[in-house]
Protein backbone atom coordinates (compact mmCIF):
# COMPACT_ATOMS: atom_id res chain seq x y z
CA UNK A 1 0.00 0.00 0.00
CA UNK A 2 2.84 2.68 0.77
CA UNK A 3 4.40 1.71 -2.69
CA UNK A 4 0.86 2.80 -4.77
CA UNK A 5 -0.05 5.49 -1.95
CA UNK A 6 3.69 6.96 -3.16
CA UNK A 7 2.77 6.70 -6.65
CA UNK A 8 -0.54 7.97 -6.31
CA UNK A 9 1.20 11.18 -4.88
CA UNK A 10 3.92 11.67 -7.60
CA UNK A 11 1.25 11.82 -10.18
CA UNK A 12 -1.33 13.51 -8.12
CA UNK A 13 1.44 16.25 -7.77
CA UNK A 14 2.41 16.24 -11.61
CA UNK A 15 -1.06 17.23 -12.47
CA UNK A 16 -1.88 19.56 -9.84
CA UNK A 17 1.84 21.10 -10.75
CA UNK A 18 0.83 21.74 -14.23
CA UNK A 19 4.12 20.50 -15.32
CA UNK A 20 4.93 19.67 -18.80
CA UNK A 21 5.26 15.89 -18.50
CA UNK A 22 2.06 15.20 -16.23
CA UNK A 23 0.84 12.78 -18.86
CA UNK A 24 3.88 10.66 -19.08
CA UNK A 25 4.81 10.99 -14.86
CA UNK A 26 0.71 9.83 -14.80
CA UNK A 27 1.15 6.96 -16.68
CA UNK A 28 4.48 6.06 -15.34
CA UNK A 29 2.97 5.89 -12.05
CA UNK A 30 -0.08 4.05 -13.13
CA UNK A 31 1.88 1.31 -14.93
CA UNK A 32 3.97 0.88 -12.06
CA UNK A 33 1.10 0.81 -9.69
CA UNK A 34 -0.73 -2.03 -12.27
CA UNK A 35 2.46 -4.21 -11.89
CA UNK A 36 3.14 -3.98 -8.31
CA UNK A 37 -0.57 -4.91 -7.71
CA UNK A 38 -0.47 -7.93 -10.09
CA UNK A 39 2.67 -9.50 -8.40
CA UNK A 40 0.73 -10.70 -5.11
CA UNK A 41 -1.80 -12.27 -7.57
CA UNK A 42 0.81 -14.14 -9.79
CA UNK A 43 1.27 -17.91 -8.44
CA UNK A 44 4.45 -18.23 -10.39
CA UNK A 45 6.22 -15.00 -7.89
CA UNK A 46 4.93 -16.27 -4.52
CA UNK A 47 6.51 -19.75 -5.47
CA UNK A 48 9.60 -19.27 -7.55
CA UNK A 49 12.37 -16.62 -6.23
CA UNK A 50 13.28 -15.95 -9.59
CA UNK A 51 10.05 -15.42 -10.90
CA UNK A 52 10.14 -12.62 -8.18
CA UNK A 53 13.40 -11.19 -9.44
CA UNK A 54 12.20 -10.97 -12.97
CA UNK A 55 8.78 -8.86 -11.51
CA UNK A 56 11.07 -6.96 -8.82
CA UNK A 57 12.76 -6.07 -11.93
CA UNK A 58 10.41 -5.12 -13.93
CA UNK A 59 8.55 -2.79 -11.02
CA UNK A 60 11.97 -1.34 -10.67
CA UNK A 61 12.53 -0.15 -14.61
CA UNK A 62 8.96 1.31 -14.33
CA UNK A 63 10.07 3.33 -11.11
CA UNK A 64 13.55 4.27 -13.26
CA UNK A 65 10.91 5.76 -15.86
CA UNK A 66 9.24 7.27 -13.49
CA UNK A 67 12.28 8.76 -11.58
CA UNK A 68 13.38 9.75 -14.60
CA UNK A 69 10.66 12.03 -15.69
CA UNK A 70 9.82 13.13 -12.24
CA UNK A 71 12.28 14.03 -9.03
CA UNK A 72 8.76 12.52 -7.19
CA UNK A 73 9.55 9.05 -7.88
CA UNK A 74 12.45 9.22 -5.24
CA UNK A 75 10.58 8.27 -2.82
CA UNK A 76 9.16 4.69 -4.00
CA UNK A 77 12.90 4.10 -3.53
CA UNK A 78 12.59 3.30 0.66
CA UNK A 79 9.73 0.45 -0.14
CA UNK A 80 11.45 -0.99 -2.54
CA UNK A 81 14.29 -1.31 -0.68
CA UNK A 82 12.29 -3.94 1.60
CA UNK A 83 10.97 -5.60 -1.35
CA UNK A 84 14.51 -6.37 -2.47
CA UNK A 85 15.52 -7.29 0.98
CA UNK A 86 12.74 -9.89 1.18
CA UNK A 87 12.30 -11.19 -2.33
CA UNK A 88 16.00 -11.65 -3.53
CA UNK A 89 18.95 -13.59 -1.33
CA UNK A 90 20.67 -11.75 1.04
CA UNK A 91 23.82 -11.17 -1.40
CA UNK A 92 21.28 -9.90 -4.28
CA UNK A 93 19.24 -7.76 -2.05
CA UNK A 94 21.73 -5.74 -0.99
CA UNK A 95 23.21 -5.34 -4.35
CA UNK A 96 20.02 -4.55 -5.25
CA UNK A 97 19.38 -1.58 -2.47
CA UNK A 98 22.69 -0.26 -3.11
CA UNK A 99 22.10 0.25 -6.86
CA UNK A 100 18.64 1.50 -6.15
CA UNK A 101 20.34 4.01 -3.43
CA UNK A 102 22.38 5.33 -6.65
CA UNK A 103 20.18 5.60 -8.68
CA UNK A 104 17.97 7.70 -6.16
CA UNK A 105 20.51 9.86 -5.46
CA UNK A 106 21.52 10.01 -9.19
CA UNK A 107 17.76 10.95 -10.11
CA UNK A 108 17.28 13.39 -7.89
CA UNK A 109 20.39 15.10 -8.08
CA UNK A 110 19.76 15.44 -12.15
CA UNK A 111 16.49 16.84 -11.40
CA UNK A 112 18.05 19.65 -9.65
CA UNK A 113 20.85 20.04 -11.62
CA UNK A 114 23.31 20.24 -8.86
CA UNK A 115 24.76 17.00 -6.11
CA UNK A 116 25.35 17.87 -2.91
CA UNK A 117 25.62 15.49 0.45
CA UNK A 118 22.30 15.95 1.46
CA UNK A 119 21.23 14.23 -1.86
CA UNK A 120 23.18 10.99 -0.87
CA UNK A 121 22.50 11.05 3.17
CA UNK A 122 18.55 10.84 2.47
CA UNK A 123 18.90 7.86 0.41
CA UNK A 124 21.39 5.78 1.64
CA UNK A 125 19.74 6.67 5.39
CA UNK A 126 16.72 5.28 4.08
CA UNK A 127 18.61 2.31 2.40
CA UNK A 128 20.67 1.48 6.26
CA UNK A 129 17.09 1.66 8.11
CA UNK A 130 16.02 -0.97 5.46
CA UNK A 131 18.07 -3.35 5.49
CA UNK A 132 18.36 -2.90 10.11
CA UNK A 133 15.12 -3.59 9.78
CA UNK A 134 14.44 -6.38 7.44
CA UNK A 135 17.65 -7.94 9.50
CA UNK A 136 16.68 -7.41 12.43
CA UNK A 137 13.22 -9.29 11.75
CA UNK A 138 14.85 -12.33 10.05
CA UNK A 139 16.85 -12.29 12.96
CA UNK A 140 14.05 -12.52 15.16
CA UNK A 141 11.86 -15.04 13.15
CA UNK A 142 14.63 -17.22 13.21
CA UNK A 143 15.00 -17.33 16.91
CA UNK A 144 11.14 -17.85 17.02
CA UNK A 145 11.71 -20.61 14.81
CA UNK A 146 14.23 -22.60 17.26
CA UNK A 147 12.18 -21.42 19.63
CA UNK A 148 8.72 -23.28 18.31
CA UNK A 149 11.12 -26.33 17.09
CA UNK A 150 12.25 -26.41 21.42
CA UNK A 151 8.66 -26.04 22.88
CA UNK A 152 8.04 -28.61 20.20
CA UNK A 153 10.71 -30.65 21.09
CA UNK A 154 9.75 -30.30 24.58
CA UNK A 155 6.39 -31.54 24.51
CA UNK A 156 7.04 -34.35 22.37
CA UNK A 157 9.88 -35.55 25.34
CA UNK A 158 7.26 -34.28 28.14
CA UNK A 159 4.71 -36.64 26.32
CA UNK A 160 7.42 -39.44 25.87
CA UNK A 161 8.21 -39.07 29.88
CA UNK A 162 4.84 -39.14 30.27
CA UNK A 163 4.19 -42.32 28.94
CA UNK A 164 7.48 -43.94 30.46
CA UNK A 165 6.29 -42.65 34.37
CA UNK A 166 2.61 -44.29 33.15
CA UNK A 167 4.54 -46.88 32.09
CA UNK A 168 6.97 -47.50 35.73
CA UNK A 169 3.74 -47.02 37.62
CA UNK A 170 1.16 -49.56 36.35
CA UNK A 171 4.42 -51.90 36.27
CA UNK A 172 5.00 -51.02 40.30
CA UNK A 173 1.54 -51.17 40.78
CA UNK A 174 1.65 -54.83 38.98
CA UNK A 175 4.92 -55.10 41.47
CA UNK A 176 2.72 -53.79 44.59
CA UNK A 177 -0.51 -56.23 43.93
CA UNK A 178 1.69 -59.31 43.01
CA UNK A 179 3.87 -58.74 46.69
CA UNK A 180 0.50 -58.16 48.16
CA UNK A 181 -1.35 -61.01 46.71
CA UNK A 182 1.55 -63.79 47.78
CA UNK A 183 2.09 -62.18 51.20
CA UNK A 184 -1.80 -62.55 51.94
CA UNK A 185 -4.08 -64.02 49.80
CA UNK A 186 -2.07 -66.60 48.74
CA UNK A 187 -0.68 -67.17 52.00
CA UNK A 188 -4.50 -67.33 53.55
CA UNK A 189 -5.94 -69.20 50.80
CA UNK A 190 -2.60 -72.01 51.87
CA UNK A 191 -3.38 -71.75 54.97
CA UNK A 192 -7.16 -72.46 54.24
CA UNK A 193 -6.07 -75.26 52.04
CA UNK A 194 -4.29 -76.90 54.98
CA UNK A 195 -6.99 -76.51 57.84
CA UNK A 196 -9.75 -78.20 55.62
CA UNK A 197 -7.13 -81.03 54.43
CA UNK A 198 -6.92 -81.53 58.07
CA UNK A 199 -10.90 -81.22 58.85
CA UNK A 200 -10.91 -83.80 56.34
CA UNK A 201 -8.60 -86.01 57.72
CA UNK A 202 -10.48 -85.84 60.59
CA UNK A 203 -13.67 -87.03 59.78
CA UNK A 204 -15.50 -89.13 60.71
CA UNK A 205 -13.37 -90.08 64.05
CA UNK A 206 -13.18 -86.71 65.45
CA UNK A 207 -16.23 -84.60 64.34
CA UNK A 208 -15.20 -81.85 67.01
CA UNK A 209 -11.66 -81.68 65.71
CA UNK A 210 -13.42 -81.32 61.96
CA UNK A 211 -15.24 -78.61 63.36
CA UNK A 212 -12.41 -76.54 64.62
CA UNK A 213 -10.64 -76.72 62.31
CA UNK A 214 -13.22 -75.75 59.70
CA UNK A 215 -13.96 -72.65 62.00
CA UNK A 216 -10.25 -71.81 61.63
CA UNK A 217 -10.49 -71.95 57.83
CA UNK A 218 -13.69 -69.74 58.23
CA UNK A 219 -11.71 -67.48 60.12
CA UNK A 220 -8.95 -67.26 57.82
CA UNK A 221 -10.99 -66.75 55.22
CA UNK A 222 -12.13 -63.19 56.65
CA UNK A 223 -9.00 -62.13 57.54
CA UNK A 224 -7.97 -62.57 54.40
CA UNK A 225 -11.13 -60.55 52.50
CA UNK A 226 -10.10 -57.82 54.98
CA UNK A 227 -6.44 -57.79 54.01
CA UNK A 228 -7.75 -57.88 50.34
CA UNK A 229 -9.39 -54.69 50.65
CA UNK A 230 -6.77 -52.92 52.61
CA UNK A 231 -4.36 -53.30 49.60
CA UNK A 232 -6.40 -52.16 47.49
CA UNK A 233 -7.04 -49.44 48.68
CA UNK A 234 -3.11 -49.41 49.50
CA UNK A 235 -3.60 -48.89 53.27
CA UNK A 236 -1.66 -50.58 56.13
CA UNK A 237 -2.40 -54.17 56.87
CA UNK A 238 -5.70 -54.35 59.76
CA UNK A 239 -3.26 -56.62 61.67
CA UNK A 240 -1.70 -53.38 62.90
CA UNK A 241 -4.78 -51.14 63.64
CA UNK A 242 -4.67 -50.12 67.05
CA UNK A 243 -1.44 -52.24 67.78
CA UNK A 244 2.46 -52.02 67.72
CA UNK A 245 4.88 -54.07 65.50
CA UNK A 246 5.28 -56.22 68.35
CA UNK A 247 1.64 -56.66 69.11
CA UNK A 248 1.11 -57.69 65.26
CA UNK A 249 3.96 -60.30 65.29
CA UNK A 250 2.83 -61.53 68.66
CA UNK A 251 -0.58 -62.15 67.60
CA UNK A 252 0.64 -63.52 64.11
CA UNK A 253 2.81 -66.14 66.10
CA UNK A 254 -0.10 -66.97 67.91
CA UNK A 255 -2.65 -67.24 65.11
CA UNK A 256 -0.10 -69.65 63.44
CA UNK A 257 0.55 -71.91 66.07
CA UNK A 258 -3.36 -72.72 66.90
CA UNK A 259 -3.91 -73.28 63.22
CA UNK A 260 -1.37 -75.36 62.27
CA UNK A 261 0.90 -78.07 63.79
CA UNK A 262 3.63 -75.99 64.71
CA UNK A 263 4.74 -73.98 67.72
CA UNK A 264 5.75 -70.36 66.36
CA UNK A 265 7.12 -68.26 69.71
CA UNK A 266 7.59 -64.48 69.41
CA UNK A 267 10.95 -62.64 70.95
CA UNK A 268 11.09 -58.59 71.72
CA UNK A 269 14.86 -58.07 72.34
CA UNK A 270 16.03 -53.83 72.46
CA UNK A 271 13.44 -50.96 73.46
CA UNK A 272 10.94 -50.48 70.81
CA UNK A 273 11.31 -46.94 68.87
CA UNK A 274 8.65 -45.42 66.81
CA UNK A 275 8.62 -46.67 63.24
CA UNK A 276 7.32 -46.01 59.50
CA UNK A 277 4.44 -47.13 58.56
CA UNK A 278 6.08 -48.71 55.31
CA UNK A 279 8.66 -49.89 57.91
CA UNK A 280 6.26 -51.95 59.77
CA UNK A 281 4.18 -53.26 56.83
CA UNK A 282 7.10 -54.57 55.47
CA UNK A 283 8.47 -56.24 58.42
CA UNK A 284 5.24 -57.65 59.09
CA UNK A 285 4.59 -59.21 55.86
CA UNK A 286 8.45 -60.47 55.37
CA UNK A 287 7.26 -62.39 58.78
CA UNK A 288 3.95 -63.15 57.58
CA UNK A 289 5.71 -64.81 54.27
CA UNK A 290 8.26 -66.69 56.11
CA UNK A 291 6.29 -68.27 58.32
CA UNK A 292 3.75 -69.37 55.73
CA UNK A 293 6.58 -70.89 53.91
CA UNK A 294 7.70 -72.61 57.11
CA UNK A 295 4.22 -74.39 57.35
CA UNK A 296 4.11 -75.41 53.60
CA UNK A 297 7.34 -76.32 53.16
CA UNK A 298 9.82 -76.85 56.13
CA UNK A 299 8.10 -79.62 58.10
CA UNK A 300 9.16 -77.41 61.29
CA UNK A 301 7.78 -78.37 64.82
CA UNK A 302 8.88 -74.70 66.01
CA UNK A 303 9.87 -71.41 64.49
CA UNK A 304 11.09 -67.87 66.49
CA UNK A 305 10.35 -64.71 65.13
CA UNK A 306 12.04 -62.15 66.90
CA UNK A 307 12.01 -58.41 66.58
CA UNK A 308 14.91 -56.44 67.16
CA UNK A 309 15.54 -52.44 67.81
CA UNK A 310 19.20 -52.18 67.27
CA UNK A 311 20.01 -48.46 68.15
CA UNK A 312 20.26 -47.47 63.80
CA UNK A 313 19.00 -50.60 62.89
CA UNK A 314 15.38 -52.64 63.39
CA UNK A 315 15.60 -56.39 61.83
CA UNK A 316 12.72 -59.18 62.19
CA UNK A 317 14.45 -62.87 62.42
CA UNK A 318 12.11 -65.75 61.49
CA UNK A 319 14.24 -69.01 62.31
CA UNK A 320 12.88 -73.00 61.99
CA UNK A 321 14.12 -76.02 63.02
CA UNK A 322 12.70 -77.49 59.21
CA UNK A 323 14.52 -79.53 56.98
CA UNK A 324 16.08 -76.36 55.13
CA UNK A 325 16.77 -75.95 52.08
CA UNK A 326 19.75 -75.11 49.55
CA UNK A 327 19.29 -71.07 48.82
CA UNK A 328 21.34 -71.10 45.58
CA UNK A 329 19.61 -74.25 43.92
CA UNK A 330 15.55 -72.04 44.56
CA UNK A 331 14.25 -72.15 40.57
CA UNK A 332 13.65 -68.72 39.51
CA UNK A 333 9.86 -67.70 39.99
CA UNK A 334 7.08 -68.91 38.44
CA UNK A 335 3.62 -68.44 38.08
CA UNK A 336 2.70 -72.06 38.09
CA UNK A 337 5.54 -73.20 40.49
CA UNK A 338 5.39 -70.51 43.11
CA UNK A 339 8.84 -68.87 43.88
CA UNK A 340 8.13 -65.43 44.77
CA UNK A 341 7.93 -65.20 48.14
CA UNK A 342 12.04 -64.29 48.50
CA UNK A 343 11.80 -62.22 45.89
CA UNK A 344 8.83 -60.25 46.88
CA UNK A 345 10.37 -59.91 50.23
CA UNK A 346 13.58 -58.69 48.79
CA UNK A 347 11.65 -56.26 47.16
CA UNK A 348 10.47 -54.99 49.75
CA UNK A 349 13.11 -54.86 52.42
CA UNK A 350 15.25 -53.15 49.36
CA UNK A 351 12.89 -50.43 48.62
CA UNK A 352 13.55 -49.50 52.31
CA UNK A 353 17.30 -49.88 51.91
CA UNK A 354 17.42 -52.92 53.76
CA UNK A 355 19.19 -56.44 53.90
CA UNK A 356 17.45 -59.51 53.90
CA UNK A 357 19.80 -62.34 54.45
CA UNK A 358 18.81 -66.51 53.96
CA UNK A 359 20.90 -68.83 55.74
CA UNK A 360 19.57 -72.70 55.29
CA UNK A 361 20.92 -76.05 54.62
CA UNK A 362 20.09 -79.67 54.15
CA UNK A 363 18.55 -81.04 57.34
CA UNK A 364 19.69 -77.28 58.94
CA UNK A 365 16.65 -75.32 59.66
CA UNK A 366 16.12 -71.96 57.81
CA UNK A 367 17.05 -68.53 59.59
CA UNK A 368 15.72 -65.48 57.57
CA UNK A 369 16.52 -61.58 58.59
CA UNK A 370 14.97 -58.43 57.27
CA UNK A 371 16.97 -56.01 58.15
CA UNK A 372 15.88 -52.04 58.33
CA UNK A 373 18.14 -48.64 58.97
CA UNK A 374 16.32 -46.42 61.86
CA UNK A 375 16.74 -43.34 59.29
CA UNK A 376 13.27 -40.47 59.54
CA UNK A 377 11.77 -40.32 57.11
CA UNK A 378 9.55 -37.08 56.22
CA UNK A 379 7.41 -38.87 53.99
CA UNK A 380 6.76 -41.83 56.77
CA UNK A 381 6.08 -40.31 59.52
CA UNK A 382 5.64 -42.04 62.79
CA UNK A 383 1.71 -43.22 63.43
CA UNK A 384 1.22 -41.68 66.86
CA UNK A 385 -1.11 -44.12 67.85
CA UNK A 386 2.05 -46.45 68.07
CA UNK A 387 4.66 -44.91 69.61
CA UNK A 388 4.47 -46.70 72.84
CA UNK A 389 4.06 -50.29 73.24
CA UNK A 390 0.32 -52.50 74.48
Amino acid sequence: MLVVGLLALAAARALTGQRPQAGLVTAAAAACAVLYAAGPLLSRVRRSRRAAALWLAAVGACWLVLLALSADGVWVAFPLYFLQLHLLSRRAGLAAVAATALAATAGFAAHRGSFGAAMVIGPALGAAVAVAVVWGYEALYRESEQRRRLIEELTATRADLAAAQHAAGVLAERERLAREIHDTLAQGLSSIQLLLRAAERALPRSPDNAARYVDQARQAAVDNLAEARRFVAALAPPALEGTTLAGALERLCATTSTRHRITARFHLTGEPVPLSTAQEVALLRVAQSALANTVRHAGATTADVTLSYLGDHVAVDIADDGRGFDPDALPSPDPEGGGFGLAAMRARVDALDGVLTVASGPGRGTTLAARLPLVPSPENAPRNDREARP
